[in-house]
């Protein structure tokens, strides 16, 4: 299969180390005949940042849901910091920012952050300022969810998500509906809770970001079809950019440029006045 050419060595040196802080064993999801999760087996290390990036379909959100036991798989199973999930006990060291914002728009800024906060036994008042000041929304605290920009409703959800500092964070496509600016800040403060220990996997179908984590995994029809560094999977691959890494892993030809040896596709005598038939 393409996915052994493209799998580097980094799973097997993640199993030399610490205990996994994320594990699917023959994980799979079915709905009716569509294989959502697809048999899938990975284990991840502690204080890393995982990018999952497939096209839309591949399958990444319900293997997140899958994760933070908030789907039942079909078969096999999901561990999460050593606890099969779904686990109550193990809820509380997770944070997980949706696709879609989970927050409240007749509350207020500073209600969602004090409600989602308090689900996790967390409030004490400079905590929360500080989730908010991280995603720039402090001035905002008092302003009606429904009156934000879709932007900022994104940017209240991820303070939401990590309010109570979780041990591990999941977040589904956190940067769409950024600004450059803010996505910049927010993936150093990714780089940041990395480096105090905290493992993150963010999904994404924006190939620019990949490079920004840590180790990649490529998803394609519920499967992993690829899984290492942005470098290793381009010099595996013999490729330049990690569209082409895809695109190579999930057998599909790259289209031919224009002008560099691609057939017309103009008709004959249908060119610019004056062109030769």
């Amino acid at each position: 299969m393409a996915s052994d050419v493209l799998t580097t060595g980094s799973p097997a040196a993640a199993a030399a180390g610490p205990e996994p802080a994320i594990v699917a064993a023959g994980l799979r999801k079915t709905f009716g005949p569509i294989n959502a999760v697809d048999g899938i087996d990975l284990e991840l290390a502690p204080g890393r940042i995982y990018g999952l990036l497939g096209p839309n379909g591949s399958g990444k959100t319900t293997l997140i849901r899958l994760l933070v036991g908030l789907a039942h798989p079909t078969s096999g199973e999901a561990r999460v910091l050593g606890q099969p999930m779904p686990s109550r006990a193990g809820l509380g060291r997770i944070g997980y920012m949706t696709q879609s914002d989970g927050i409240y728009g007749e509350l207020s800024v500073w209600e969602n952050i004090r409600f989602f906060a308090a689900l996790y036994g967390v409030r004490d008042q400079a905590t929360l300022e500080e989730a908010l000041s991280v995603v720039d929304l402090l001035d905002r605290r008092s302003t009606i969810v429904n009156d934000l920009s879709g932007g900022l409703r994104r940017r209240l959800s991820l303070a939401c998500a990590l309010v109570h500092r979780p041990a591990i964070l999941f977040l589904d496509e956190p940067t769409v509906g950024i600004d450059p600016a803010l996505r910049i800040q927010f993936w150093e403060h990714f780089r940041r809770l990395s480096r105090e220990g905290v493992t993150l996997l963010v999904s994404s179908h924006v190939m620019d970001e990949a490079d920004r984590c840590d180790e990649l995994l490529l998803m394609q029809a519920g499967r992993v079809i690829a899984r290492g560094t942005g470098d290793e999977l381009r010099a595996a691959a013999g490729a330049t950019t990690l569209e082409e890494v895809f695109l190579q892993a999930a057998g599909v030809d790259a289209p031919a440029p224009v002008g560099d040896g691609a057939p017309s596709t103009t008709p004959p005598g249908t060119g610019p006045p004056g062109a030769a038939p």
